[in-house]
Formats: C-alpha cells, sequence, structure tokens
C-alpha cells in the first residue's frame, strides 16, 4: 500500500486561511441611510442622498475611484487618512477634519498607520447611480478649477478625456463639457 503525505494539503489549508485573514480586515462600509429626493438643484432631476460610515483597516490602500454626482462629503471620525490624488497629489486629514471630494476626481483612500481609519460620509447622485465608480487604474482627473488647466496643466488630465489645448480644459470647468 502506498503512502501519501498530508502535508501539501495542510500547506494548502493554511495557506487558504491566511488569504481568508487578510481579507476580512478589508474595508468595510455600512450604509447609515439612504433615500430619494424627487428633484434637486445640485444633480437637475431625481437625486439618491446615501450617508455611510468606511472603517479602513490598518495598513489598507483602497482602489483608485471617483464619485458621481455632487462627489462625497467625509468627515475623519478617527485615525490618520491619507487621500491620494490620480494627478499625484496627496493630502492628510485627521479626526476631526472634513473635506469635499470632487465629483469625477480619480483618487484613493489609504491608512498607513496601525490604527483603522473611520469616516462618515454623504453622497448625492442621480437616481439609481453608484456612489462609487472604479476606472480599474490610476487616472488624473477631473480638473476643479480653471488653474489646473494653466501652463502645461491641462496635458495632465486623462479622465474624464485628454485635452487639446489649455483653452478647452478651462471651457470644460466652466462647462462641465
Amino acid at each position: 500500500m502506498k503512502s501519501y503525505s498530508l502535508e501539501p494539503i495542510r500547506l494548502l489549508i493554511v495557506a487558504a486561511a491566511g488569504l481568508l485573514t487578510a481579507s476580512a480586515h478589508g474595508a468595510v462600509s455600512e450604509t447609515i441611510a439612504a433615500g430619494t429626493i424627487d428633484h434637486t438643484d445640485q444633480i437637475g432631476g431625481p437625486t439618491t442622498v446615501m450617508m455611510r460610515t468606511l472603517t479602513i483597516a490598518p495598513g489598507e490602500v483602497l482602489g483608485w475611484h471617483y464619485h458621481p454626482g455632487v462627489g462625497a462629503y467625509t468627515i475623519v471620525k478617527a485615525g490618520t487618512l491619507n487621500v491620494e490624488d490620480g494627478c499625484g497629489e496627496e493630502l492628510i486629514y485627521t479626526a476631526g477634519q472634513a473635506f469635499h471630494e470632487p465629483p469625477g476626481r480619480v483618487h484613493r483612500g489609504k491608512n498607513l498607520t496601525g490604527e483603522p481609519v473611520i469616516t462618515a460620509q454623504t453622497f448625492l447622485v442621480p437616481a439609481g447611480s453608484p456612489t462609487s465608480v472604479s476606472p480599474g487604474q490610476q487616472l488624473c482627473g477631473t480638473p476643479v478649477e480653471v488653474a489646473e488647466c494653466k501652463g502645461a496643466g491641462w496635458q495632465s488630465f486623462t479622465h474624464p478625456r485628454s485635452f487639446f489645448s489649455q483653452g478647452d480644459c478651462e471651457q470644460f470647468v466652466i462647462t462641465g463639457r
């Protein structure tokens, strides 16, 4: 009778348990409330309003994403949150600070500390739209201020489109088209 070693199976089980443990510590989103308003001027029609908390585990880096609608209004409840902009800028927010994540601006949150980061967020999006969209990669955009288009700045933007001139970029900021 041939003898088989169970060691490869044991190693596979240990590796799988490690993966399950690692994924169990990922960001946790908890919806506080969501509802629909028949019409808001900010969206120009039916609007979903959603509030949530997001807990980001120590050492976790979220994927690249952006928020449609009016963007996201975020308050850091606990910890230190780094927000890396797709254009290369990185800002740091600590407990008690609030900030606006402009619509269409690709970014990702990072918890570079040993403690959880907890945020509270409010979203206003067209009814039926998601609150976050992942482009699957780092992109620079959407320009928020005309000043970002000045000089060669207009050449940096890749989302939602590239621009053919400084004037084209400025027009996009002014009109949204």
